[in-house]
């Protein structure tokens, strides 16, 4: 088992020499081969919708865009008409409005020059918001390196492998299409890392706080990009209870002041803006003086965003739990499992992973915990009130499976690496398969 341990390693060792390198290369591999699979996907003939055709008044063919309307499907429709036209429907308030803000506004230089054609129905806007999507998805896996690198060092390689696995997140081709989930992955990523060099010790009472509402900043933004952001509140919480119950149970703790209580409430706040700040402007715009308010604008928390999911979407408690629905929860059940074992062991041993007997100060500890636990609420949320397919893409943005993964591989044990190995070989076929049935916008999405 030893000796197993130590022929990985030595592996792994032409690749650690220059690990940057490593994940530019395996970035650019993985995405080239997701890209020929999606263009592959028309030799089968037409999409099974022609919604991309027509919202973009593009035909699918061999030409420069057949890429994109091979990419723009489902969800990203909706993406795309709000970023060229804004919110026009009320449906279409289910969509946050990060991404859309994002390429309107990389868009208008070149509309406000007239290199764009008037008659374009919106194709500019979908290239670039897939030009975003490979971006942030570039910068997620380095600053996912760097999260890793700051909290375990450079130990077993956890933090080469945990943005490796990025890179072959399940959830594919979402993660270079018109959808939020790479950016989303990046603003938590970065969160994160501003939160764990916050938690440094050596960190001082001001950098401290500075660091934890730029964290909680970042947050609030990546809020508006996917509405599960809120979750990334957690470590804020856990902060604050830190605080002001540590001098309960350590004799050489002070007694908690404002000042300290400043970084983690503040930045639990403007967590929460994310959320809170689009509801306000939705509400403004429907409810005060309209001669027929909306259901929603009477609700004790007057929420566009909840009504909308449940509405339009039928998102809601056990509404997806139908015999029909079945075959989406059997596909769902490996991600969900994976969240759910990983959190847990990660909540019972933030130190602990692949083996190691790295020991955590109290501040890093809670904040892995927190990551953990926000990452074990996603899952139970998701198989409970949401459309329970789309957990393989929203757990794009949590980074304590990533890392729970690279600890079962770098591990010393040898049934840990087998199931390690069993989670690169099902992200990597359901990337590939989802990828081919997702560009020919066939189900699941």
């Amino acid at each position: 088992m030893a000796s197993t341990a130590s022929t990985t390693a030595g592996g792994l060792t032409q690749y650690t020499k220059n690990p940057r390198q490593t994940l530019f290369t395996a970035f650019l591999a993985w995405k080239g081969l997701l890209l020929v699979v999606a263009l592959a996907s028309g030799l089968t003939g037409p999409s099974y919708d022609t919604s991309t055709t027509l919202a973009l008044n593009r035909v699918e063919s061999s030409t420069a865009f057949s890429l994109v309307t091979r990419l723009t499907r489902w969800d990203a429709i909706y993406f795309t008409s709000s970023a060229q036209h804004g919110y026009r429907f009320e449906q279409e308030w289910a969509f946050g409005p990060g991404l859309p803000a994002v390429v309107a506004a990389l868009a208008h230089p070149a509309k406000f020059l007239g290199l764009v054609p008037a008659t374009d129905s919106g194709s500019f806007e979908a290239a670039i918001a897939i030009f975003v999507s490979h971006a942030a998805h570039f910068a997620a896996v380095f600053t996912l390196y760097e999260l890793v690198q700051t909290v375990w060092g450079p130990q077993r390689h956890l933090p080469l492998i945990s943005a490796l696995m990025h890179i072959l997140s399940p959830a594919g081709l979402f993660l270079s299409a018109p959808y939020a989930e790479s950016s989303f992955a990046l603003l938590s990523f970065v969160g994160y890392l501003l939160l764990a060099k916050a938690s440094q010790t050596s960190m001082s009472h001001l950098s401290r706080t500075g660091l934890q509402l730029l964290a909680g900043a970042v947050f609030g933004i990546s809020t508006t990009f996917r509405s599960n952001g809120i979750l990334n509140g957690l470590p804020f919480a856990a902060e604050c209870a830190l605080v002001v119950l540590q001098p309960f149970f350590d004799a050489n703790s002070q007694i908690p002041d404002v000042l300290s209580l400043f970084g983690p409430l503040l930045g639990g706040i403007l967590v929460a803006a994310g959320s809170i700040v689009p509801q306000t402007i939705a509400y403004a715009r429907y409810c005060p003086g309209a001669s027929e308010p909306r259901p929603w604008c009477a609700n004790a928390l007057p929420s566009i965003y909840n009504f909308v999911q449940a509405h339009y979407w039928g998102v809601g408690f056990l509404r997806y739990w139908t015999l029909s629905n079945l075959p989406l929860f059997l596909l769902a059940i490996p991600m969900l499992s994976i969240m759910m074992k990983s959190g847990v062991d990660v909540l019972r041993s933030p130190g602990g992973v692949g083996g190691s007997a790295r020991q955590l100060d109290l501040r890093t500890g809670l904040l892995i915990r927190s990551m953990a636990a926000s990452q074990v609420l996603l899952a139970v949320v998701a198989l409970s009130n949401y459309h329970v397919q789309v957990i393989t893409r929203l757990a794009s943005g949590y980074p304590v499976w990533y890392i729970w993964v690279a600890g079962c591989l770098a591990g010393d044990k040898q049934g840990a690496k087998v199931w390690g190995g069993r989670v690169v070989v099902y992200a990597v076929l359901y990337a590939m398969i989802q990828g081919a049935l997702f560009s020919a916008f066939l189900p699941p999405a």
